[in-house]
């Protein structure tokens, strides 16, 4: 490694050490609202930085993430409403089953497609997914959803302890820092490589002899688990699950996400969902306060979503590497 290179790691992970100690640290000092607040972000960074393995890294936009994260919010919810007491590990471990076992399906036909069709068809199958949990009212609650206790920390039979704010945040804080470590190992592998060889020139990756139809399918998967990962934690945050969290318009956000932030770096989705996710609450809370303050209350009826889409839009023509690729030219001045 070169001295170059040396100093750029350095730098690199004595910052990634510094904000884990500042996002350890925040809990204590932060109030309630706002550390329940912080713990979403983390939650939707992560279903964020799973679609980047496909978006970013092989260089296909999927518009069903929905399902995969709703899937495994519904996984979870499965196995804390059937097993008494409600039990974290096995909660996981149906959310992620049933998560990967979509995402098999869904790259089994989907890969078969490219650009946009690829896209549809991932929207197609979260509708279809969002209309099967939406009408099996027996099983899902259909729109009413299904509530459900959360679940202890610990293992169950040798030593628990109740999940309180704080402690079910460094609990979020530390999946979301090893999905990274490992997303991030997973990218710099030679696995990852060849996604990106596919995003830069699918046909001469396949003129090199490269199976690029099962690496399609092992990313999906893979982006998949993910996304149901961060679908269980939400299960576990707000201990509620309902289809409009299958719905389409999720992915739709996850992709806001991903160009906001800077796509093909990881870091940038969870940058992207904290930088959209704290607007959108800014500008929720904003025009109320204008409204009482000037003393116009049809003020307080305004769209703050038009603001927020104004925003996206100029950043999408002054900032297209996103908010982490401003941050680097930023830096390298």
């Amino acid at each position: 490694m070169s001295p170059s290179s040396k100093r750029h790691a350095t730098i690199y992970w004595t910052g990634f050490g510094i904000i884990i100690a500042l996002l350890i640290v925040a809990p204590l000092v932060l109030p309630e609202f706002w550390r329940r607040f912080l713990t979403e972000i983390l939650i939707w960074g992560l279903l964020a930085m799973s679609s980047d393995i496909l978006i970013g890294y092989t260089g296909m936009v999927s518009f069903g993430h929905s399902a995969f994260f709703g899937l495994g919010l519904y996984g979870a919810a499965a196995a804390l409403l059937m097993v008494k007491p409600p039990n974290l590990w096995l909660a996981i471990l149906y959310g992620l089953a049933l998560s990967a076992g979509a995402a098999l399906f869904v790259a089994y036909f989907a890969t078969r497609l490219r650009d946009i069709y690829f896209a549809i068809s991932t929207l197609i199958f979260s509708q279809i997914f969002y209309v099967a949990i939406f009408t099996l009212t027996e099983i899902t609650g259909g729109e009413n959803g299904l509530n459900f206790s959360r679940p202890q920390l610990g293992i169950p039979g040798v030593y628990t302890i109740p999940f309180t704010s704080e402690s079910l945040h460094w609990f979020v804080l530390a999946v979301v820092t090893a999905s990274y470590l490992i997303l991030r190992r997973i990218t710099q592998s030679p696995f990852g490589m060849v996604l990106q060889s596919i995003r830069e020139n699918e046909a001469r990756t396949r003129a090199i002899g490269y199976p690029v139809a099962r690496y399609k399918i092992v990313a999906v998967m893979l982006s998949g688990l993910f996304a149901g990962l961060a679908g269980v934690l939400y299960a576990f945050q707000n201990r509620f699950a309902a289809p409009d969290f299958v719905l389409f318009l999720i992915s739709g956000e996850v992709v806001i996400f991903n160009v906001l932030g800077g796509i093909g770096t990881l870091v940038g989705p969870i940058l992207g969902a904290a930088f959209f996710l704290t607007m959108r609450e800014f500008l929720s809370r904003l025009f109320p306060y204008l409204a009482s303050y000037l003393n116009i209350p049809h003020l307080a009826e305004f769209p703050y979503l038009i603001p927020l889409g104004v925003v996206f839009i100029l950043m999408v023509i002054f900032l297209p590497q996103g908010l982490l690729g401003f941050a680097r030219r930023w830096l390298n001045r």
